[in-house]
């Protein structure tokens, strides 16, 4: 059984190398680990998934970040962990959960939206802008924010 921890206000150092995964510029992670809720997710005291809540106003929570650990990937942890952080942003009052992926993120794009969340908005050049080099995902250049909702 997955264990779930909160790790709240905790430096990210444990859980960096799997933040990284899911956004490689440390900066960034850094910078919203600080300001939101860090949940570990564990199996036998061993890190598995994390995942990175951020209160956006009064009952709207972004999904900042969400990892799992490579060794842990296909076997189920990430919709486990994805369904933890809309039970957890439940119980924190929300209504609304928004995640923000890139457009080159077929992969991503596809879990969320198995998960029932429904495509909103994107930010134009919001990588290209961003990030000082450029990102890459199966041969797509990664410039634009795809920003998908939730309704809780």
């Amino acid at each position: 059984m997955i264990e779930l921890t909160i790790a709240e206000g905790a430096s990210p150092e444990p859980y960096l190398d799997l933040l990284l995964l899911a956004d490689p510029y440390e900066a960034t992670v850094r910078e919203y680990v600080s300001d939101g809720r860090l949940y570990a997710a564990m199996w036998d005291n061993v890190v598995v998934g994390v995942f990175v809540l951020l209160l956006i106003e009064d009952t709207k929570w972004e999904l900042k970040n969400i990892a799992v650990s490579p060794e842990w990937q296909g076997k189920g942890v990430g919709k486990k962990l994805l369904a933890e952080t809309i039970r957890v942003t439940k119980e924190l009052g929300a209504t609304l959960l928004e995640v923000g992926t890139g457009n080159s993120s077929i992969g991503p794009l596809a879990f969320y939206q198995k998960a029932g969340f429904r495509m909103d908005r994107i930010a134009k050049n919001f990588f290209t802008l961003n990030y000082d080099e450029p990102i890459f995902e199966d041969g797509i250049e990664c410039r634009d924010m795809v920003f998908l909702k939730l309704e809780l």
